[in-house]
């Protein structure tokens, strides 16, 4: 079954209004703990025995999801709220909004050492104890651009296509791929599958973020052509397949430059040389998180129709 419109706009409304659940009830958190347990339980750190833990934890993700789905669609409007209310933990806009501009504050006032373990926290995985106002501000920026990808266009995409149960799927498939996607001596092999298929089910979510990135520049008057210029330009710059389009298309539309130190350079200008440009980037992200969200609904309100 696809997604259905109600329950997707209802669902935003609750991420902006509220927000994101505490961990200890967040959906995310759980899978995050089970795949854990799956990865302690593995007799080996093979590709086979990863691909298997994934293939375990993101099947009883998909089955619990559908379960839930199939009981709100059979529940009137009462459906249609558990159906958001599960769908909302899935995605997060607001969450994201705020933790930039958390770091945009600090950096404001001056407190570089907190604005480092604010982005540290939040929203990147690496070692940011060294990294300068400019630095700090990147990989603000960069967050917030590939977060497009990851936590927006991709879930809610999957939810238009394939209702509930694809949703969960993708953030099961993403949650393991953020654990155990590394390229080290840890998950090099075991982390594999989880890394290859995130790479392919964040093929068209990364491509969509990076064309609602220019639309959502041109919505509030920064640079759209230097957006498309640059997505196209420079998104084979990063390791990743699909992270270096948004990442790209954010730098060419602040007209700024996105670094991450022994990894990649995006757009030939200098760094973000003020907390500013966190604000700009969260301004076009929430504008590119609106197209994302209206494409979604063209899409369920075209699969209702045919349905």
């Amino acid at each position: 079954m696809s997604g259905r419109p109600l329950p997707l706009l209802l669902a935003v409304g609750l991420d902006l209004v509220a927000g994101e659940p505490p961990d200890r009830w967040h959906p995310v958190a759980w899978i995050g703990r089970v795949l854990a347990a799956a990865e302690r339980l593995s007799p080996e750190r093979t590709v086979r025995c990863g691909g298997a833990a994934l293939l375990a934890v993101t099947a009883a993700v998909w089955a619990g999801a559908a379960i839930v789905e199939g009981l709100a669609r059979r529940l009137g409007w009462a459906g249609v709220v558990l159906e958001a209310v599960s769908l909302k933990p899935a995605f997060a806009v607001r969450r994201l909004a705020t933790a930039a501009t958390e770091v945009q504050g600090s950096l404001a006032a001056g407190r570089l050492d907190t604005a480092r373990r604010a982005v540290a926290w939040h929203l990147v995985s690496r070692d940011t104890a060294g990294l300068g106002a400019g630095a700090v501000a990147s990989a603000a920026v960069e967050s917030v651009a590939e977060n497009l990808t990851d936590s927006v266009a991709g879930p809610l995409l999957a939810y238009a296509l394939g209702g509930l149960p694809a949703a969960w799927g993708y953030r099961a498939l993403n949650t393991a791929d953020a654990m155990w996607g590394y390229r080290d001596a840890r998950y090099e092999r075991f982390g594999k599958a989880a890394a290859r298929l995130d790479d392919a089910a964040n093929f068209v979510p990364a491509r969509l973020a990076a064309g609602a990135i220019v639309l959502g520049a041109l919505a509030v008057g920064e640079d759209a052509a230097a957006a498309a210029r640059l997505a196209w330009s420079h998104h084979a710059r990063t390791a990743s397949p699909n992270a270096g389009w948004p990442m790209a298309a954010m730098a060419g539309a602040l007209g700024v430059g996105l670094v991450k130190p022994g990894a990649y350079r995006l757009g030939d200008r200098p760094l973000p040389g003020s907390p500013a440009a966190i604000a700009r980037a969260v301004r076009v992200f929430a504008a590119a998180s609106g197209v994302v969200i209206g494409v979604m609904l063209a899409v369920t309100l075209r699969g209702g129709r045919r349905a």
